[in-house]
């Protein structure tokens, strides 16, 4: 408070300071913990909820039966007959009535139960699609590094900064493009007909199933999520003395030694946050799986979360799902941390 006051002012920094209270309570915390609370708890409508409802529904046609019965005892004209069974069926409705009355009070007392059966319900199915989503997210990650290292190091090491610029616009320029057009446009080249295969088949290749086999998703993901893997490295390459490069050369070190004991622990806090932010948003993304996949192939965890918030209705479930992958994506980062060891100053300056 001291520092903004120091900076902004006494009414500027405490404004400063509400808006930022405000932006981490309201977005941030706030949300996470509505979510949490949202997982934890269920609605009980008892055991036999399913056969209430059943005996309620078989009692309302049972009273639009008696409607049609008493409907003919009035048109066959006035009599004493008549009006005993027309008082008859009113008497059988109004039973029937008051017992749906009786089981729609039983039905309309839900309770709130807190427990972790929207956890325990995940099953083994469910279990072994986020597994498979948190392992796919991590060889996405894998493959990205491989992808964006040698760019990112051949960027700042050959190019001039005018160089360095329009190859990093070159980059960029694709990105001006929606996500959905870009990986629709991997979905028509990656096609079983699209450009890939025709390329192959001009060859003399036979046509390789893309999207078939899955091959189609990491490209996609690679391509679209490539941007947050290479400007960290490039940015913590950038800064590095190549000097020492030169004198290491000089002393006769092959260039993977180089790389294994100059380059690479100088990049450790770019290499982190790129591994993060890639895994996290390949752990988290709906859209590329489902379109590359064409919505036939087996799920991503995510759109297990989206059917569970908008096809099931169920919130409760949707939260604990949310909340898995959340935890999954907060012990990835940890474990980054440890891996390249690096603290939170370095991969969040």
């Amino acid at each position: 408070m001291n520092a903004l006051g120091r900076a902004f002012g006494p009414t500027m920094g405490t404004a400063v300071l509400l808006l930022v209270s405000i932006w981490i309570i309201g977005m941030i915390v706030g949300p996470q913990l509505i979510m949490v609370e949202q997982s934890l708890w269920y609605i009980d409508r008892g055991g036999a909820a399913a056969a209430i409802s059943a005996d309620i529904d078989r009692y309302y046609n049972d009273i639009d039966m008696l409607g049609f019965d008493r409907d003919d005892a009035g048109a066959r004209g006035p009599g004493v007959s008549r009006d005993n069974e027309i008082a008859r069926i009113d008497e059988q409705i109004a039973g029937i009535e008051r017992q749906i009355r009786d089981l729609e009070a039983v039905e309309s007392v839900p309770r709130k139960v807190y427990s972790l059966r929207n956890y325990a319900g995940m099953g083994r199915s469910h279990f072994f699609i986020f597994l498979k989503t948190i392992a796919a997210a991590v060889a996405v990650t894998v493959i990205a590094f491989v992808v964006c290292y040698p760019v990112a190091y051949t960027v700042a090491r050959l190019a001039t900064p005018g160089k360095a610029a329009i190859l990093m616009l070159g980059l960029i320029v694709p990105y001006s493009i929606n996500e959905l057009l870009r990986v629709f446009a991997w979905l028509m080249i990656l096609n079983y007909n699209g450009v890939a295969n025709l390329l192959l088949g001009a060859l003399g290749w036979d046509a390789v199933p893309f999207l078939e086999s899955g091959a189609g998703v990491f490209i996609a993901m690679v391509y679209a999520y490539v941007l947050f893997m290479v400007f960290p490295i490039y940015n913590t390459v950038s800064t590095l003395d190549f000097s020492q490069v030169e004198a290491a050369r000089d002393m006769g070190a092959p260039m993977w030694q180089i790389h294994r004991r100059i380059i690479l622990p100088h990049a450790r806090p770019g290499i982190a946050v790129g591994c993060i932010m890639t895994f996290m948003l390949a752990a988290g993304s709906y859209s590329v799986p489902y379109i590359m996949t064409r919505g036939v192939a087996e799920p991503w965890f995510t759109q297990l979360i989206y059917n569970k918030f908008f096809e099931s209705n169920n919130w409760n479930g949707g939260a604990a799902y949310a909340f898995t992958l959340l935890v999954a994506c907060v012990l990835f980062v940890f474990l980054m941390m440890r891996v390249f060891k690096v603290g939170i100053r370095d991969i969040a300056p």
